[in-house]
C-alpha cells in the first residue's frame, strides 16, 4: 500500500463523492424525522401502526414506496418514529427494505440491467423476501427496545409554556376569537422552534458517523486492487462472499449502485452481483456506524449477522433455482 499524491488525490475525491452523495439523503431524513417530532403526535402514530404482524411486517417493507429514502435518512426517522411508538420491527424492516423497494431504485436498477432485466426483478424479489423474512424474525425474538437510551437534551424549543386565553369579559366575544388565533400562532412557532432544535440535534448526532464512514469506505475504495476481484470471481460461494464484502465496504447509495454492479457483469456470475445488489443496501459500513449511533451495540451485532445470512441464504437458493 503506498501512500503517493496521485492515490491521495484519489482518496480525496472518492471521500467528497460519497459525503456529497449522502448528504442529501441525510438532511432530508433529518428534516422529515424532525418535523416527526414536532407535528405528528405519539398517539396518531400508535393509531396508525397495523398491530397484527403480517400487516406490520408488509407495512414496513413496502413504506419506502411512500417514504423513498437512502439509508442515510431512514436512520434518523426510524429511530424517532420507534420512540413515537412503531414496533422496532417495524422500523428495522422499513430500513433494509426502503433503500431497495421504492420507485427511484426501481427506475435506476432497470436502467443499469435493461439487457438482463431478470437481475432486477431478482433483486427486488430478495429484497422482499429477506425483508418479510427479518420482520417475522425480529417480531418473535426482540424481546427489548432496540435503541440506546435517549439522552434529554433541554432546550428553549422543548420548554413547555402553556398560554392562557380565558379572559373573563362580556360581549367581547372578537377578543376570544383574536386571542385564540394568537395563541395558535405562537403555538405553530413554537413548533417550527422545535424543527430546527430536533434537526440540528439529530445533524450532528447522524453526520459524525456519516463523516467517518466515509472516509473509511474511501480508504478501501482507493487501495483494494481490480485484481483481488479476478482471484475471486470464477469460485461460486467465495465470489457471493467477496462481492457481499465488497458492498459493504463500498457503501454505495442505493440509487446508483446497481450501475457499479453492472459494471462488473464480465467478471462476476449474476447469482453474485445479486448477492451485491440486495446486502449492500440492507447493511454497510456506513450505516452501520449510524445504526451503532442510535441502536444498542448488541442488536447491530446479531442484526448485521441476521441480514448477512438471509442475503447470502437467498442469492445462493435463486442461483440454484435458475431465477437469476
Amino acid at each position: 500500500m503506498t501512500f503517493d499524491s496521485a492515490r491521495l488525490e484519489t482518496l480525496k475525491i472518492v471521500f467528497l463523492s460519497i459525503v456529497l452523495e449522502a448528504l442529501p439523503f441525510l438532511l432530508v431524513g433529518v428534516l422529515v424525522s424532525a418535523l416527526l417530532q414536532a407535528f405528528v403526535s405519539d398517539d396518531l402514530i400508535r393509531r396508525w401502526t397495523p398491530k397484527h404482524p403480517v400487516t406490520g411486517v408488509l407495512f414496513g417493507t413496502l413504506l419506502g414506496f411512500v417514504l423513498p429514502l437512502c439509508e442515510c435518512g431512514m436512520i434518523p426517522i426510524v429511530r424517532r418514529l420507534i420512540r413515537k411508538g412503531l414496533p422496532a420491527y417495524i422500523g428495522i424492516v422499513y430500513i433494509v427494505a426502503g433503500p431497495i423497494l421504492n420507485p427511484v431504485v426501481v427506475g435506476a436498477t432497470y436502467a443499469a440491467f435493461r439487457a438482463d432485466e431478470s437481475i432486477a426483478f431478482s433483486r427486488f424479489a430478495l429484497a422482499f423476501l429477506v425483508s418479510v423474512s427479518l420482520g417475522f424474525i425480529l417480531y418473535a425474538r426482540m424481546n427489548r427496545n432496540p435503541l440506546k437510551p435517549e439522552a434529554h437534551i433541554h432546550s428553549p424549543a422543548h420548554s413547555h409554556t402553556h398560554v392562557h386565553t380565558n379572559v373573563h369579559t362580556h360581549g367581547h366575544s372578537h377578543h376570544h376569537e383574536h386571542s385564540r388565533e394568537h395563541a395558535g400562532n405562537r403555538g405553530a412557532l413554537r413548533k417550527l422552534a422545535d424543527v430546527n432544535a430536533h434537526a440540528a440535534e439529530e445533524w450532528f448526532d447522524m453526520g459524525k458517523y456519516l463523516i467517518l464512514g466515509s472516509l473509511v469506505t474511501a480508504v478501501l475504495q482507493t487501495f483494494v486492487s481490480r485484481a483481488s476481484f479476478a482471484a475471486v470471481a470464477d469460485h461460486e460461494l467465495p465470489a457471493h462472499l467477496f462481492m457481499m464484502g465488497f458492498a459493504y465496504a463500498l457503501s454505495l447509495c442505493s440509487t446508483s449502485d446497481a450501475f457499479v454492479a453492472a459494471s462488473f457483469g464480465n467478471l462476476f456470475p449474476p447469482a453474485a452481483l445479486l448477492s451485491f445488489l440486495v446486502f449492500g443496501p440492507m447493511l454497510d459500513f456506513k450505516n452501520t456506524l449510524m445504526m451503532l449511533g442510535a441502536f444498542r451495540a448488541r442488536f447491530v451485532l446479531r442484526f448485521s449477522l441476521l441480514v448477512f445470512a438471509l442475503v447470502l441464504a437467498g442469492s445462493l437458493l435463486f442461483d440454484r433455482l435458475g431465477i437469476v
